[in-house]
């Protein structure tokens, strides 16, 4: 009986630590024929060492032990009139136990374990004669052809299995994520994509855009996937919000890797047809059976942890869509071993990352390539099981991507082969001051890890935007006016692009997007939260309110809270499952409200977000631009409002003239009869607000007190707490007071119908007029109007 090389294969794929692989080959060792009169040896056939192998890695050993398990199951197959099939963890044991049966199951079972026990005989013959080269699975079957017949049905068995179990739970989570809508499937599923055809967009990419319905490419996509598939140039573009430049830089990227793996599998062609089909057949189930368990596992974990579920997603798209895989990328799927990293988006924010997968999942889903998200708040370890299936494109925000790179990660080692590098949202990323660790990349990027056939994609809605330099500063001796050119130069510079690029620019001098509507408000700073609750009551619908701190996010959404608005915030401070969730529920819910910092300013593409509210004014331009792309994004329609306080103008009056708007901005027009009970309302809101935070700091601080006390073994008196019972008692009972009066304020109409009812009328019944400025009407309609009455009364002036 020839030995077991390592242990036998375990269900789990965490238990193996280290393995051998074969380099030479078995020799048999002569044994004294005596041995076999003995009782204790009788169930020996032969005996064959083996001096020539190596360590390996455990996922070697994996694609390794599964072929053994795979004969095993084929051989076992083959024997149908078995009627009992050994579990899986008493395989060790499967001699023995055979010899075994005839004691329990009578004179057939043991006719067949004796054709059993000829047929591994014959085959170890078979081996022998042949002198065929094992390479780490034990023969078993009875032909090379037969065995590979029944593999090839077991494998097709095995994924149409998968493919069954695994599509009910994409359909799952794909729910749950912002990206659904804008990347659902068309109806007919066949959108005719003719118009990228001569872009020179791959084939699988081309039915995955049928698939989608994504059935013209959009101006910067036209101009930039010719430059960078066909003349492989680097990429400069600007282009206004929501004009789809994700795609722009994901699919000059998704053919690089289709070429390299081309180029790849056509060097290894050069092996034996059989023995390629053999190794290939193996390695899918292999993958497959990987793949599955690593979805069992993730369906018991929480099905928030986004980091799972997206790579979850990707996983997904392999085998859903492997009958679609055309021979060129069967051969690339290869070992582990040869996969390097090929492409390398960084992003800003960890949302845009996830947003980022996402699309370029769904533009590779007939690909075959794995895609993985490497970002801070979530799980490294996990992150790090995921890089070690060797993903060909990686995306990843600066901070978390250093981390695992100074941790010389096999898969992250070796940054020559990359042969695309994207940095999206650019100008922020390269902003001096920020994301260091960027820098530290870029650094490796062109000296020590530099690839002189890699290609650089650099995209921003904001790439182009130039502010105005004050005449104090320009007035300097060494002063340079800056100008696109020497802006995009620096830029350059910065990244490491050292050809010349294409450079696109696609931006308006006004920098934000023809379909969007901009207008303001001027009040104090403390009329603010009475013109945000107006809009917000009178607008119903999709709204991102914009605050520049996180302290001002969180009160706002207290009060929010306590006036029935029903906010989600979020903002740095907070758990990334929670951030990604609250960012779900926004896209899911039709009249939603999302209190945000500038972590969502930039490139997330929420669907049919109606209104973005700048409560606080950015600071920058740049800001600006990018939290007003929020809404009217391809080409649909949405209204920007400005609250502008005396501690805003300056930012104001700066945005206004970096962006050099020809017009002054609208005001917004506001129902000033319905303000009175606005101001109410908000003012009882924010009274009950004041005293909650009160008392739940004075309960943290009296518990934080008690418990010091404890550990110390001290009493302390009580003028040391911060409230008695007394005053609690009473604050309680205002507190309750307060409550129940703006309960009673909120049942309340807000925008009440005045009706005059002195007159009889002819018909005999009261006629009610239609429903004042109805809350039916948009906050758009509102303003269109309000424009055409102000140029209505300067025509007749």
């Amino acid at each position: 009986m020839k030995p077991k090389k390592g242990r036998r294969f375990t269900s789990s794929f965490k238990l193996k630590q280290k393995g051998i692989a074969v380099t030479g080959t078995w020799k048999t060792v002569q044994i004294d024929p005596n041995l076999f009169a003995d009782e204790e040896f009788r169930d020996i056939v032969c005996l064959e060492e083996l001096t020539d192998y190596k360590l390996v890695s455990s996922s070697e050993v994996g694609k390794v032990k599964e072929k053994k398990r795979k004969v095993e199951s084929v051989s076992e197959e083959g024997n149908e009139e078995e009627p009992v099939v050994p579990p899986r963890k008493k395989k060790k044991k499967k001699n023995k136990d055979l010899r075994r049966k005839p004691d329990k199951n009578g004179d057939s079972n043991a006719s067949e374990v004796d054709e059993l026990v000829d047929e591994e005989a014959k085959c170890n013959r078979i081996i022998k004669e042949a002198n065929i080269e094992d390479h780490g699975c034990v023969a078993k079957s009875i032909s090379s052809t037969e065995v590979a017949q029944k593999k090839r049905k077991v494998a097709e068995n095995k994924t149409s299995e998968f493919q069954e179990v695994l599509p009910s739970a994409t359909t799952s989570k794909k729910v749950k994520n912002w990206t659904t809508k804008v990347l659902s499937a068309s109806n007919d599923h066949r959108a005719d994509v003719s118009a990228w055809k001569d872009l020179f967009v791959p084939e699988p990419v081309l039915q995955a855009l049928s698939y989608l319905g994504f059935s013209a490419p959009t101006p910067i996509q036209a101009l930039a996937l010719p430059s960078a598939i066909r003349d492989n140039m680097d990429v400069l573009g600007a282009a206004e919000t929501g004009s789809g430049k994700t795609l722009a830089f994901a699919i000059p990227m998704i053919h690089s890797v289709l070429q390299w793996q081309k180029s790849n599998s056509s060097t290894t062609r050069n092996d034996s047809a059989s023995k390629e089909s053999h190794q290939h057949c193996d390695e899918k189930r292999w993958e497959n059976e990987d793949e599955a368990e690593k979805l069992n596992h993730q369906q018991t974990e929480d099905s928030g942890d986004e980091d799972d579920a997206s790579l979850m997603t990707g996983s997904v798209m392999v085998l859903e869509n492997s009958e679609f895989n055309s021979s060129a990328n069967t051969h690339s799927i290869g070992s582990h071993k040869k996969r390097p990293l090929l492409g390398l988006v960084l992003t800003p924010t960890r949302e845009l990352a996830v947003q980022v997968k996402h699309h370029i999942d769904a533009v590779a889903r007939f690909t075959g390539i794995k895609t993985a998200i490497l970002v801070g708040g979530m799980a490294a370890q996990k992150q790090e099981r995921v890089l070690n299936r060797k993903p060909e494109i990686v995306i990843a925000t600066p901070g978390r991507l250093w981390e695992l790179v100074k941790e010389r990660h096999p898969h992250l080692s070796n940054l020559r082969q990359l042969r695309c590098l994207v940095i999206d949202e650019a100008d922020r990323m390269v902003e001096k001051g920020h994301f260091l660790e960027l820098s530290q990349l870029l650094e490796i990027l062109n000296d020590s890890q530099y690839n002189p056939h890699r290609q650089t994609f650099v995209f921003s809605a904001t790439l182009t935007l130039v502010h105005q330099i004050p005449t104090r500063v320009l007035q300097k001796k060494n002063a340079k006016k800056m100008d696109k050119k020497t802006k995009l130069e620096l830029l350059m510079e910065k990244v490491g692009i050292k050809g010349k690029p294409k450079v696109i620019d696609l931006t308006r001098k006004e920098a934000t997007v023809e379909t969007l509507t901009e207008t303001r408000i001027h009040c104090n700073t403390n009329e603010k939260d009475y013109y945000l609750y107006y809009f917000l009551l009178q607008y119903p619908g999709r709204t991102m309110v914009f605050a520049n701190s996180i302290d001002c996010v969180k009160r706002l959404s207290s009060l929010l809270t306590i006036l029935n608005c029903d906010p989600l915030p979020l903002h740095a401070n907070m758990h990334q499952k929670q951030r990604l969730k609250n960012l779900e529920r926004f896209a899911e819910r039709e009249s939603c409200v999302l209190l945000t910092t500038d972590v969502a300013a930039r490139g997330l593409d929420i669907p049919d977000v109606q209104h973005v509210i700048h409560y606080q004014v950015p600071r920058t331009s740049e800001l600006y631009v990018h939290r007003s792309g929020r809404t009217a994004r391809a080409a649909s329609e949405g209204l920007s409002l400005l609250l502008i306080g005396p501690d805003d103008l300056i930012n104001f009056r700066k945005i206004y003239k970096t962006l050099e708007k020809s017009e002054e901005l609208p005001f917004f027009p506001v129902e000033t009869k319905c303000m009175t009970s606005v101001k109410e309302r908000v003012n009882l809101a924010r009274q009950i607000e004041k005293a909650e935070f009160f008392n739940s700091r004075a309960k943290h601080h009296d518990s934080w007190l008690q418990q010091a006390a404890e550990a110390l073994e001290i009493d302390i008196d009580d003028d040391m707490f911060m409230g008695n019972e007394q005053e609690e008692s009473q604050k309680q009972k205002m507190l309750k007071g307060m409550k129940k009066q703006l309960k009673h304020m909120l049942s309340q109409p807000l925008f009440k119908v005045l009706m005059k009812t002195k007159y009889p009328t002819q018909s005999g019944k009261l006629l009610l007029p239609q429903t004042s400025m109805s809350i039916s009407e948009s906050a758009l309609g509102a303003v269109s109007k309000q424009q055409a009455k102000k140029k209505k009364s300067i025509k007749l002036k």
